[in-house]
Order: structure tokens, then sequence, then C-alpha cells
């Protein structure tokens, strides 16, 4: 799968930064299936607070997510993997290239990949966040605090997928698998 995604044809009118006060270094590519960018990883441990995401573990946890679950809730970042785009904005709208909340995404680190939907929404400038459910399957320290990674992170989103309902960790993978096999196939 990471050679399909190994040259970028972007579709971001710029680039994106990994973190506050770093340079903007990330473009936003795409192919006919995806779009996709490679980034570091931080927490996202916005939703449902649990036992290690809440207001006290993490100093920005928010409540609420952008896409809620079936029932209306809050997605939880301790139990379902999700990835985070950034707001729409000039430099790009994620909506405007078959992404939505419930998206199907691929997060591939080191030698593991784990399916995961798109769950919640950051900073229009900044790319390159996850749950910590997300984190921990990909075997990075899912701490909201010291957590993540600094690099080597593949985010692959299918255009036009989505899970029914969001919250549905085991459609995401079964959805997940399909969609990346298809992937690589429509490359031949």
């Amino acid at each position: 799968m990471l050679a399909r995604v190994s040259g970028c044809t972007p579709v971001s009118k710029g680039r994106y930064r990994k973190d506050r006060g770093r340079a903007a270094t990330v473009p936003v590519c795409g192919t006919r299936e995806a779009v996709y960018w490679k980034a570091d990883m931080d927490i996202d441990c916005d939703g449902r607070p649990g036992r290690h995401c809440n207001a006290a573990t993490d100093p920005h946890f928010s409540s609420s997510t952008a896409f809620a679950q079936s029932d209306g809730r809050a997605l939880s970042s301790e139990k379902l993997p999700y990835v985070v785009v950034p707001a729409p904005s000039s430099l790009w709208d994620y909506r405007e290239h078959g992404v939505r909340g419930g998206s199907v995404a691929a997060v591939v680190y080191r030698d593991r990949v784990s399916y995961a939907v798109v769950g919640d929404t950051g900073p229009a400038d900044i790319i390159g966040e996850a749950s910590y459910a997300a984190a921990k399957s990909l075997g990075i320290d899912p701490d909201p605090r010291s957590g993540g990674t600094p690099s080597g992170v593949t985010y692959i989103v299918f255009k036009d997928s989505r899970v029914t309902p969001l919250e549905d960790r085991e459609a995401a993978e079964t959805q997940g698998e399909r969609l990346a096999r298809e992937f690589v196939d429509s490359a031949d």
C-alpha cells in the first residue's frame, strides 16, 4: 500500500504544519480513489471521557468531536480508531474530495496498518492527529500528554467511503481491508 502513495499529486493548495510554530511541509496528496498525507501523530483524546481521555489526563481535552455516533453522543477516542482532518479552509476542504465523517482510513506506521474512520476535525493549518485507540492499535504511545510520534505515519482516506454507524469498529476494519486491496490492485 505504501508503494501506491510513494509520490504526490497535491490536492491541497499549500502545505500543513505538523505542530504549532513549525514550518508548513506536509501536502495533502490525491489519487482517483483516495487522499493521503505523511506526517506525525499527535493524540486526539477528545470525545466521551474515559479512564485515559479526560480533562485531568489531557490539558486540551474537549468532550465533543466534530462527528457523532449514531445515538448523537461524541465518539470515544479510547475505543474507536479515528483520524482527524484539518477544518475546511482555503488551503484544503476535505468535503470537496469525497471525505466526510465516517469515511474509512488506513493508517500505516512501520510494519502495521490500522483501519479507522474520519472522526474529528482539527486546526485549519495543522495535520497529523489520530485517536487514542488508533495510536494504541499501531503500537504508538497513546498518552495525550507525552505520546504520539514525530514522523513516519501515513494516513490514507478512501474517497466516497462511509462506515454506518460511524462507531462500528468492525465495519471500519472490514471495509478498510477491502478498500485497501482495491486501492493496491488499481495501481496495476
